[in-house]
């Protein structure tokens, strides 16, 4: 493993992967990976959780391709070196932010989204020049035995590597020093991953998860908005980092939501759920055993049928949940939705701040007025208003958690941000050095007062201003240089 991180070091050091050609080169054959190999890529999904390949690529392949379209669309304008405001004391340099690799990148993947969860981020590390070392899940093991045949086919080989194994690898791997790492998973690994980065000051995004919760006020389309949290909550078997977790809402709404959640459970997956092409499982025994366990003691409104031997869990309903049960203490991550009666707004806004911080918040109110007061009293990594799930499919927005719920964040520009340094330069001419006698000893009072009046005005970049401001600069110069200063 050691010759493998230095391999991919010594490659980046080359400085081939720089080149905004070079880039645009790797990302359009990281597309033609995609579009190629389609079916391998959709039938190790599928192996992995039991996911129809229609599913499959609706909730992974096409957003991998979006992203890889906009990417190299906008890469050209998100490289180029952004002008900086200059002081009076600069207006004649040249100022500028110029993005720069980070250098040799490790990217840990998650096993509910093996695909997109790897490979997104993936994306931003190549568009922004670095070096990437690719560490999928072991637990998705035919997308992780997948991806470490493909990505070799298409990508430059010295450059992007992907090593495979389990905690032993993993936890090899991350003794050796990264310039960025990025980890998808559960808060536990979280502090270990963070712990390794710390030895060797590497910077990193955690992308965590969490109990996110879900406000269903009075003052709502309630069909809508149970067929909405269906969807978000049952998509993947509940294996989804920002599923609603659980639902906040006053205790007269209960029975209601119960019914029209199972409604809306019925138009999705039919009358025999467990029939359903659309309907996952979960990942492996160990996971269902564990989900099992949070429905012991709960009233069961709704579902609660398991199989063992397919690992089946179906849609289930938890009502009167109380808030110190074992199924409010840790996230789900699984298709079971506990209901927690709340008198009112403010006392669903005091139960959601005792709590750690969620990667996401889900608010349902027609009441505008109300959901930016949610926004405002509350903390989370993201918000969607009146639906579930859907920031994430918005590259324009940051995807991230806040604290226990992650630091950091990706998707789109955020991705190049994140795996870039914003790098400040400032370009001087050896000439002009009259007006550099303000910061050069002895100093004096009449130097610091002329210092303030340079550094602390702002100007207009209109040429009347730069004209005057030039005019004013000389003025200085030949006084200081004629000893009145």
């Amino acid at each position: 493993m050691e010759r493998e991180v230095q391999r991919v070091r010594a490659a980046f050091r080359s400085g081939r992967s720089r080149p905004l050609t070079f880039r645009r080169q790797q990302l359009e054959a990281l597309r033609r990976m995609v579009q190629e190999r389609e079916k391998d890529i959709l039938a190790a999904i599928t192996a992995d959780l039991s996911k129809s390949e229609l599913n499959a690529y609706s909730q992974e392949v096409i957003s991998v391709l979006g992203e890889i379209d906009l990417v190299l669309e906008k890469l050209p304008e998100w490289a180029a070196a952004t002008p900086a405001r200059k002081n009076l004391l600069t207006m004649l340099d040249e100022a500028y932010i110029q993005p720069e690799p980070l250098g040799v990148v490790l990217i840990i993947g998650a096993w509910n989204y093996p695909f997109i969860l790897t490979i997104q981020p993936l994306i931003g590390a190549i568009a922004a020049g670095n070096a990437v070392i690719v560490k999928p899940s072991e637990i998705s093991e035919n997308t992780a035995t997948t991806l470490a045949k493909l990505l070799p086919q298409y990508l430059d080989q010295d450059l992007y590597a992907v090593i495979n194994g389990g905690v032993e690898e993993t936890t090899e791997l991350l003794k050796h020093r990264f310039d960025h790492i990025l980890y998808t998973g559960n808060a536990t690994v979280g502090k270990i991953v963070m712990e390794a980065a710390a030895k060797h000051l590497t910077p990193v995004t955690l992308e965590l998860g969490g109990k996110s919760p879900c406000y269903v006020d009075r003052d709502c389309d309630l069909d809508v908005a149970c067929r909405r949290i269906a969807w978000g909550k049952y998509m993947n078997c509940g294996q989804t980092c920002i599923a609603p977790d659980y639902v906040l809402c006053e205790p007269a709404l209960q029975d209601q939501i119960v019914q029209k959640m199972k409604d809306a459970v019925k138009e999705f997956y039919g009358e025999n759920i467990k029939e359903s092409p659309d309907y996952e499982r979960i990942i492996n025994l160990r996971h269902f055993k564990r989900i099992l366990s949070l429905l012991e003691g709960q009233k069961v409104a709704f579902g609660g049928e398991t199989d063992e031997a397919t690992r089946y869990i179906a849609p289930t309903i938890l009502t009167d949940v109380d808030p110190g049960s074992k199924v409010m203490q840790e996230e789900i991550f699984g298709p079971v939705l506990p209901i927690v009666p709340v008198k009112s707004a403010e006392e669903a806004v005091r139960f959601i701040n005792e709590r750690e911080k969620p990667l996401a918040l889900y608010i349902f109110s027609q009441n505008n007025k109300l959901t930016k007061w949610l926004i405002d009293h509350t903390s989370s990594g993201g918000v969607t208003g009146n639906d579930v799930i859907m920031h994430f499919m918005l590259s324009s927005l940051p995807f991230g958690g806040v604290g226990s719920s992650g630091m950091g964040a990706y998707h789109g520009k955020y991705s190049f941000d994140t795996f870039s340094h914003q790098r400040p330069c400032l370009l001087k001419s050896l000439k002009r050095e009259g007006a550099n006698k303000l910061r050069y000893p002895p100093n004096s009072p009449s130097k610091v007062d002329w210092a303030k009046f340079f550094l602390l005005r702002r100007f207009s970049r209109g040429k009347l201003g730069l004209l005057l401001l030039t005019l004013l600069g000389v003025v200085v110069a030949v006084l200081i240089k004629a000893g009145h200063c």
